[in-house]
This record gives C-alpha cells, sequence and structure tokens, in this order.
C-alpha cells in the first residue's frame, strides 16, 4: 500500500504498525505538507460487520476526545472498500520500546507517565469511554517526551477465541483484568487495572505474570499475587507500592473507582517521600551533549586593579539594568501583540450538537471556521444531524481552522432476524422491541399451525435498520369456503361455524322473483370452495321477496348521567336462537345533539332478533326486535 495516495490526499510513506484489525501507516497529508498516522481497516474485515462495527466506534470514541496526552483524530472516511482514520502522527517510541532500552525506570518518572495515563483515561472515562487496550504499546512517548494514548475504542474480548487469535491479540493479555479475562464486559476500573499493570512493568522492568501460553497468564490474573515489587526493586517506596497493588486488585471494587483517585494517591505517595518532581517531557527527551562553557583566565588580581574592578562592576550593572528595561518593554510590546493577535485570530468554538450538518456548517463558517465531516449510523440522532464534534464548543482555536463532524445516516443497520416458524406474537414482541415497524396479514395454510409466521418480509439475514417496515404473513388455518347456494340463512349460519368461518356483516340483499327464495343464499364471497384462513368473514347476498321483505325500528334513550360526553355507541344485531350476527351500526352523539337513536334494520327471515347498545366497551341494554309489528319500538 506505500507510495498509494488515500483519499487523493494523504501518501501513505510507510508501514509503522499492526494489529488485531487494521494496518497503521505513516502518511503525508498532501494539503498541509504535515506527517500523519493513517490507521486502515485490513482488507479481509472490509465485510465483516463486527469488525466495521469496531472500526466506526473507534472514530467515533476518538471524536469525542480532545486531551493533550490523548492522539488526537483528524480525519475519518472510506476511499474506495477501505475505511481509514487519520490520526496525529508521533514521532517518537512506544513506552514498550523505552522499558526495553532502559530496563526499569525510577519511581518517580514511573509515577509521573502515569499520571499522564491516568489523566487522558479521566477525560475519557467523563466521556463514557473505556479504552479496553491499555498497555505500554499503546503509550506513545513523543521525541520530546510528551506521553500519548493511542489506540481508543477498541473492544477486545477476553475469551479462548480471541486468546488466539495471533500475536497481537496474546500480547495483550499481559495486560487483562481479571474480569476481562473471565469475558466479561470492560469498565473504567479494568483500564485502571491495566494501568497498573503497566506501572508494576516501568518499577521492575517485567510484567507481574507471565507463561507459556496466553490461558495460562489469564488463569494467573484471576488466581495468582504478583511477584512483591520490592522484590524485583528494593528501591521503589512503600507507598508508590501500595498504590500499584491496590491497582491490582482482582475484584474491580476494590480498585480505585476513577482515574483521578489513583493519580492523586501516586501524587501524595511521591509528596510523602519528598521526591523532587520528575517532568517525563525532560527525563525521556534525547539528551544532546552539554555545550562547553568557556571563560576567560581571571588575570585582575591584587590591589592595584581595585579601583578598575568597581568602574567595570558598576558599568556592568548599568548595562544590565539598561538591557532589564529593553526586556521588560519588548515583553510588555510583544505580550500586547500576541493578545491583539489571539483576539483577532483566535475564536471559541460554537456548539453545533444536535443541529442539521447545514445549519452547523452555516454557524461555523459564520464564525470563521471550516468544516469536515464524516456520516455514521446512529440510534439516537436523525438524519443529518450532528452527534459529535472535535473541538468540543468553548474551546479556543485560530480561525480558518477545522471542525471535525460526525453526521448521523441514520439509524444503525443490522442483520434481520428470523421469525418465521415463530408464533406471531412472539415474532412481533421481538422486531418491536428493535423499533420496528411489524405489520401481520393472514393467509390460508394446511402446513403451517394457526398463529404461526409463514413468510417475513425483509427475508432473514438482509440489512435493515429499525426504520425498515416489517411485514409478517401469518398461518390462519386452513378453512374451505361450503357450497351455499339456495340454503336459507339459518342452515348457512350452521354449516359456516362448522368450516370455522364467520359472516360478514351487513347482509346484503337481491330482489327474488319466487316467494320461497326469500331468506335463501343467492351468493358468497369469496366463492365456494376457495381455500381461506380461518375465522374469515364470508359476505352472504340472500334473497328477498318484494312482498315478504320485512324490517323493524328501534329506538335507543341513552342515559342522561352520560350527557355532556361525545359518546361512541354501537348496535349489533343478532339472531335470537343462534346468536349469529347479521348487522353492526356505529353513532357518533356529541353533546349538543339528539340524545335518542332511532334506526331501521333489515330482517332477513322471520326469526326473532335482538339489538345490543354497547357504549364504549360497555353493554348497555339488550332489546327484542319485532319484524311482525316493524312500527313498535322498545325504549
Amino acid at each position: 500500500m506505500t507510495d498509494r495516495i488515500l483519499a487523493s490526499r494523504y501518501r501513505l510513506t510507510e508501514q509503522i504498525g499492526m494489529g488485531g484489525m487494521a494496518i497503521v501507516y505513516r502518511a503525508v497529508d498532501l494539503r498541509t505538507g504535515h506527517n500523519v498516522a493513517v490507521k486502515l481497516l485490513r482488507p479481509e474485515y472490509n465485510e465483516d460487520r463486527e469488525f466495521i462495527g469496531r472500526f466506526q466506534r473507534e472514530a467515533e470514541a476518538a471524536s469525542k476526545m480532545t486531551h493533550h496526552n490523548i492522539v488526537n483524530l483528524l480525519d475519518v472516511g472510506m476511499d474506495g472498500e477501505n475505511r481509514y482514520l487519520v490520526m496525529e502522527y508521533v514521532q517518537g517510541k512506544t513506552l514498550k520500546a523505552v522499558i526495553q532500552e532502559r530496563g526499569r525506570l525510577s519511581a518517580p518518572l514511573a509515577c509521573q507517565i502515569t499520571i499522564r495515563i491516568l489523566s487522558a483515561l479521566e477525560h475519557a472515562h467523563r466521556n463514557g469511554i473505556v479504552h479496553r487496550d491499555i498497555k505500554p504499546q499503546n503509550i506513545l512517548v513523543h521525541e520530546d517526551g510528551h506521553i500519548k494514548v493511542a489506540d481508543f475504542g477498541i473492544a477486545r474480548i477476553a475469551d479462548s477465541a480471541t486468546l488466539t487469535r495471533g500475536d497481537n491479540v496474546m500480547g495483550s493479555v499481559h495486560y487483562f483484568s481479571p474480569e476481562q479475562a473471565q469475558g466479561e464486559g470492560a469498565t473504567a476500573a479494568s483500564d485502571i487495572y491495566s494501568t497498573g499493570i503497566v506501572l508494576y512493568e516501568m518499577l521492575t522492568g517485567r510484567v507481574p505474570f507471565d507463561g507459556d501460553n496466553p490461558v495460562a497468564v489469564a488463569m494467573q490474573h484471576l488466581h495468582s499475587a504478583p511477584p512483591p515489587i520490592q522484590s524485583l526493586a528494593p528501591d521503589v517506596p512503600q507507598s508508590v507500592i501500595r498504590v500499584c497493588m491496590r491497582a491490582l486488585e482482582k475484584k474491580p471494587a476494590m480498585r480505585y473507582q476513577t482515574a483521578r483517585d489513583m493519580a492523586a494517591e501516586l501524587r501524595a505517595a511521591l509528596e510523602e517521600r519528598g521526591e523532587p518532581p520528575v517532568n517525563p517531557e525532560a527525563e525521556l527527551v534525547i539528551r544532546q551533549p552539554k555545550p562547553q562553557i568557556l571563560g576567560e583566565k581571571n588575570t585582575n588580581t591584587g590591589s592595584r586593579h581595585h579601583l578598575q574592578d568597581r568602574v567595570q562592576r558598576r558599568s556592568l550593572r548599568i548595562a544590565l539594568d539598561v538591557l532589564l528595561g529593553m526586556i521588560v518593554m519588548a515583553g510588555i510590546w510583544f505580550g500586547g501583540k500576541a493578545i491583539f493577535q489571539r483576539t483577532i485570530y483566535t475564536v471559541q468554538v460554537p456548539n453545533v450538537l444536535g443541529m442539521d450538518l447545514e445549519e452547523a456548517v452555516q454557524i461555523l463558517t459564520q464564525s470563521g471556521l471550516t468544516e469536515t465531516h464524516r456520516t455514521m449510523p446512529n440510534d439516537q440522532a436523525a438524519l443529518n444531524e450532528v452527534y459529535v464534534q472535535n473541538p468540543e464548543a468553548g474551546s479556543t482555536i485560530r480561525k480558518g481552522d477545522a471542525v471535525i463532524l460526525v453526521v448521523s445516516s441514520g439509524p444503525v443497520p443490522f442483520d434481520m432476524p428470523s421469525v418465521v416458524g415463530m408464533p406471531a406474537d412472539e415474532a412481533t414482541a421481538l422486531l418491536t422491541g428493535k423499533m420496528m415497524t411489524v405489520t401481520r396479514e393472514r393467509a390460508a395454510s394446511g402446513e403451517v399451525a394457526k398463529g404461526y409466521v409463514m413468510n417475513q418480509s425483509p427475508a432473514a439475514g438482509k440489512p435493515v435498520t429499525r426504520d425498515d417496515p416489517v411485514l409478517l404473513t401469518i398461518s390462519g388455518g386452513l378453512a374451505v369456503v361450503p357450497d351455499l347456494e339456495d340454503i336459507p340463512l339459518e342452515e348457512a349460519e350452521e354449516i359456516l361455524t362448522k368450516q370455522n368461518l364467520t359472516i360478514q356483516v351487513p347482509l346484503k340483499y337481491v330482489v327474488a322473483d319466487l316467494e320461497e327464495d326469500h331468506g335463501k343464499v343467492y351468493a358468497t364471497s369469496p366463492e365456494a370452495e376457495n381455500r381461506v384462513p380461518e375465522d374469515t368473514p364470508v359476505q352472504l347476498t340472500l334473497y328477498r321477496y318484494p312482498e315478504t321483505e320485512c324490517t323493524a325500528n328501534f329506538q335507543v334513550k341513552l342515559p342522561d348521567e352520560l350527557k355532556g360526553q361525545t359518546l361512541k355507541v354501537r348496535i349489533s344485531i343478532r339472531s335470537e336462537d343462534t346468536g349469529i350476527e347479521i348487522d353492526s351500526r356505529t353513532y357518533t352523539v356529541e353533546p349538543d345533539s339528539a340524545w335518542t337513536i332511532e334506526d331501521t334494520v333489515d330482517i332477513p327471515d322471520h326469526r326473532n332478533y335482538t339489538y345490543t347498545v354497547y357504549i364504549g366497551d360497555s353493554q348497555y341494554e339488550q332489546k327484542l326486535l319485532n319484524p311482525k309489528n316493524p312500527e313498535e319500538s322498545h325504549e
């Protein structure tokens, strides 16, 4: 990949690292000419959703943090199928290389390096981010001695599978916390344990647990105590040892609960000993030989030169006073110029979180800033909403600098689960739990049990988001529409009930030429012999002979105590003998309308029928209809 230009901007010059899921290159930013570090997802994982998700989480985690002890994210994107992150390039070595070169470090230096690691972790933990892979290989030491923590956001699961995925992952087992070694989720306390391992290694020159294979090392994290530090490094103060051993407690609750707490204990341990402050930036820098300071040989000795010495000292004092005055004036001038330039050329970063991208760009432009943005899926942010910005709002940067925005491309995609063969309610609960909208339809089936899912759309395994609608086809069992032509309604009702079918209301009618056809079935819909789900309503069309057709009136007086409300009233007409419904009518009664409902209903044959009044979900009254005297009303 070297010498390739990525995204028409980054020329890859050399490979500088390789991890379990990514390859890191040193590159030149062709726009600025600066060296940067480009992390590329390995090509074999371009289609692997798990690794793509991890890579995106690392980008999101890095973009949420701006700290002087953390390697900063500069850009994120895709070039063809290649996903990449662009980080600041740290010219120097890893802490692991420093330990290998120098052996064990002095206690003050080890403590100060640890304090800087903890400062980075405190910032990360406050942003809800757990590193999960703290080790000296991920601590970068700049050539000027500055400490930077790298590789945030990579979730590493310490189980039997990941412990054997190659040297890079196997190396991490020396720094796993006991809970990670058991395959449990990592927390802030896990990062503190790993930091304790790093401190132990700096103090002694070796890791506390080692073995022939990764599983053996993991077992020691769970059950063994580390070799005493004083046996390997007798000069380490007991106060520092106490801090290190508390960080290495097996139970997370026994460790320091925050990185800030551990850092404070380390400072106190150094102060307790009266240790002079040590600056890693000074201790770790590559020292150059000091230039020899040459002085003139003093030949002005003796009393005969006493007056000349006094004159020289006075002249020197005057010259120093003049020089000091010039320095003060220069300081005032340059200080004023710096303040002026800071006022003119810098700006506070506005808060654009939660804004639409277009609005955010407009506000940044008005503030004299540029932007670069990348889109990533997010379930909590609307489409095109900015949900991460770097630097954070309130930071002071130079006008013209770029603010990195991470914009939602919509909900996070996932593979559609398979629900075919599941009970309909169970499948619906599973999908609605993923915030998906489910529509169900019934279909006839003699092979799939009634109430179970026969088919689903989208198909199982297809990439979807929570916004994608889902259609489930549910087995309604199997029924066949019988041939009811010329059969009286009463017999048709019995046949349909035996076939697990119902009657569609209201009934329909056609004029009969013969009186004997009155009340018989003229047609059905669906037609006879059709295969349908059980409980399907069958629309019946009946013959009505004009001289024999019958109607009945009903009159419902609503209760006075319900006046002043808007009511939904349903009136159901059923056979008195079978209870089968042949009509249903719904009325809306407004507060200022008449408080009595009157209507006429068609009676299909000479049997007795009743009407039942429902107000809301409650039954109000039930009365007999009298088809022989249609003018009779019942109150």
